[in-house]
């Protein structure tokens, strides 16, 4: 049965920092591939920044199409909304039953994860992987929990799209070539567009 690592996320936008980290789970061995799961709408953040689902779906496509073993999924996108990982890891269960899903999540979602919808259904149905953030300590992990060895990268979609907005000079550092050349040309973010490819 192929492990699959679900990461899911708002990807606004997909930043070099996902990609990495779902190379390295791929290369510690503990999935077989990783699905990105582009969340339209998480219970626990309200983001009037929030780019629109399809072109966030684009970028993260556009971000991993050269990666073996990364997927991009929308899921979520017909599954009502809020979205809650329980109902998602169901759901995909239910369509894929030659797939073991594994659950990829922060240390700092690990931290809020006993308010998480079924939770405890969660962890007694699925194995869970948690990747390591700066600031966030990890104690009392349970059984069936792993805590990956991955790199911390301290890159985070909120200070990208700070940049965009207010630093002209910015050039695009912790973005894939390809998901910054999308941005610029269309003036993601209020970003003035340049028309350029």
């Amino acid at each position: 049965m192929k492990r699959t690592g679900i990461y899911g996320g708002s990807f606004n936008p997909i930043h070099e920092g996902h990609v990495a980290l779902a190379k390295a789970l791929l290369g510690s061995g503990l999935v077989d591939e990783m699905w990105l799961l582009v969340s339209p709408q998480n219970p626990f953040k309200v983001n009037t920044e929030l780019l629109d689902d399809n072109m966030r779906l684009h970028l993260a496509r556009l971000a991993v199409r050269d990666v073996p073993g990364v997927e991009v999924c929308d899921r979520e996108f017909s599954l009502p909304r809020p979205s809650y990982m329980y109902n998602t890891l169901s759901a995909l269960s239910k369509e894929h039953p030659d797939r073991e899903f594994v659950l990829v999540i922060g240390a700092d979602n690990w931290e809020r994860f006993p308010d998480w919808y079924r939770s405890k259904d969660i962890l007694s149905a699925y194995r869970i992987i948690i990747y390591p953030r700066p600031g966030y300590a990890l104690k009392d992990v349970p059984e069936g929990v792993t805590v990956a060895d991955t790199p911390l990268l301290d890159i985070s979609s909120t200070e990208i799209r700070r940049r965009i907005a207010f630093e002209p000079d910015y050039n695009g550092e912790g973005l894939c070539p390809a998901v910054w050349r999308k941005i610029r040309h269309e003036g993601m973010y209020c970003l003035k567009s340049t028309n350029n490819s």
